[in-house]
């Protein structure tokens, strides 16, 4: 498989994303704040012109002959020449009085004629005149009862100061503008700089896991959301060393199950062959041999054909009223004679009442089998494979119990899942109980194990009841029909493998 990787690094993303968004904003309010201070100075000073001039207003109630002379009056005793200059002008715009008793060359027929064109007679100028010095003047119409216009007054003061503060201000702010982008900057790439890093060595660990090398491990001492990404990291990788080892355990087992009939077929096969017409007998043994195995490798296919519907979803079920007595009888008949042969017994005392479940019979044989098949495989000779059935609460128990070597603590938990045996040196595929498991859950039922090792394990199955009767449909009559042994080929069969003796009467067992 290819592995493509499209890459876009985390620093980029966050210069595009937050840096510059910060930048920006922070950019924005430096000049808002210091448009914001310089309009606050400006119209702090031209609210004190406005008062400080506030005097010359009353040229407002002269006439064109006494303007003048008023103004210089008005001049004259003006307060605050230390801290503005107040120009009187007449109608052309000329000055004809000054506070600083210097009048101008220039004359401010602009400022004039804007003034009479503002609504409120009123023109304020702020800019740099001749001289190149800043300036704030406010240029007032002055009108005679008859709002005829006599003139203005121009008040006039320099913003050189001002302006200089104003600079100082700015550039305050923009150092600490510049100090806020710097920080954002530099504690942002070290925060970048502790998760990109992390996040190379994880990729660079998931890369190698992805091919393969699942004993590699991340190694992080961070206590956060990344040292929790590693440390799930590494476990997947433990998980996925350990099903990779169970894989192989499953497919070197399979290999053994399939070789080890074939080997026998093949043989016996060759043998019948050579025997046809020379020792009847012979090839008759030889026949039964390769049918038994035969048939003992149909199991094992039918076993994963049963395991692979399970894992797709597809395992079907024909659920009926079932007799679940006989069905367990059926089961353990079935091994009641190979057990003797081994010297193990298999006792049973099946109840004289039917226990009637809805399910499927067949299904629920194969779980019984497999059951009894893994009680009488690990069960040594001289022992006892013990089955009881109980009906309590609505419900039927089912207990097989064995004398075997039973299951180590460490192992108990997980004798159920796919794949896993915990005893390499017994036959059987590790599927067995994962299928009857899931069987038993389809049934809306449990099955659990408890287990000491060097004295045994007691698998439980419970199963709800139901009140549904059974009918036998060629007698006409009520009658307990026992479904399980309708099917012949699966209620002779293991889920793990078919129990057929061998030559010598034992159990064909892949010891190591």
């Amino acid at each position: 498989m290819k592995l493509d990787i499209k890459f876009r690094s985390i620093t980029t993303r966050w210069i595009l994303n937050v840096f510059v968004i910060v930048a920006s904003t922070v950019t924005v309010a430096v000049v808002a704040f210091s448009l914001f201070f310089s309009s606050l100075y400006t119209e702090r000073i031209s609210t004190l012109l406005e008062d400080y001039s506030q005097d010359f207003a009353t040229l407002s109630s002269t006439n064109a002959s006494s303007f003048e002379d008023a103004a210089v009056l008005l001049s004259d005793s003006f307060m605050y020449k230390d801290k503005i200059e107040v120009q009187v002008l007449n109608t052309s715009g000329k000055v004809i009085v000054s506070t600083t008793g210097f009048l101008p060359e220039e004359d401010y027929i602009g400022e004039y004629e804007a003034a009479v064109s503002a609504p409120k007679g009123i023109n304020t100028f702020n800019g740099k005149v001749a001289s190149g010095e800043h300036i704030l003047a406010i240029t007032h119409i002055i009108k005679d009862g008859n709002s005829n216009p006599l003139g203005a007054y121009r008040t006039v003061t320099s913003l050189a100061a001002t302006v200089s503060k104003i600079r100082i201000l700015v550039l305050i702010l923009i150092l600490i503008g510049i100090g806020i982008i710097g920080f954002c900057g530099i504690s942002g790439l070290y925060f970048i700089k502790s998760i990109v890093n992390p996040i190379k060595n994880v990729s660079n660990m998931a890369r190698k896991i992805a091919m393969g090398d699942f004993e590699t491990r991340i190694n992080s001492s961070k206590n956060d959301e990344i040292g929790e990404l590693c440390d799930t990291i590494n476990y997947m990788a433990s998980e996925l060393s350990e099903a990779e080892t169970i894989k192989n355990d499953f497919i070197s087992s399979v290999s053994h199950e399939l070789r080890t009939p074939l080997t026998a077929i093949r043989g016996w096969g060759e043998t019948a062959k050579s025997a046809v017409g020379n020792d009847d007998e012979l090839v008759s043994r030889g026949i039964e041999v390769v049918l038994s195995e035969a048939d003992r490798l149909s199991s094992l296919v039918e076993d994963l054909l049963d395991f692979s519907r399970m894992q797709s979803g597809r395992l079907t079920f024909n659920q009926q009223p079932t007799d679940l007595t006989a069905l367990l009888k059926n089961a353990v008949d079935m091994y009641t004679e190979l057990a003797k042969k081994q010297s193990i017994e298999v006792s049973f005392a099946p109840p004289t009442a039917p226990a009637v479940v809805m399910g499927d019979g067949d299904r629920l044989k194969q779980v019984f089998i497999n059951i009894i098949d893994n009680a009488v495989k690990y069960t040594e000779k001289g022992g006892l494979v013990l089955v009881t059935q109980v009906i309590e609460d609505e419900c039927v128990r089912i207990l097989i119990k064995d004398t075997g070597v039973g299951i180590p603590s460490a192992d108990i938990d997980h004798v159920k899942e796919k794949f896993f045996k915990s005893n390499k040196t017994v036959r059987g595929s590790g599927i067995g109980l994962a299928v009857a498991d899931e069987i038993i859950k389809q049934h809306q039922g449990l099955l659990f194990l408890e287990s000491t090792e060097g004295v045994g394990t007691t698998v439980t199955v419970v199963l709800p009841l139901t009140s549904e009767p059974l009918y036998d449909t060629l007698g006409g009559e009520e009658n307990v029909v026992p479904i399980g042994e309708i099917t012949e080929e699966i209620a002779e069969r293991s889920v793990d493998d078919m129990i057929e003796p061998s030559e010598n009467g034992e159990k064909g067992e892949e010891n190591g």
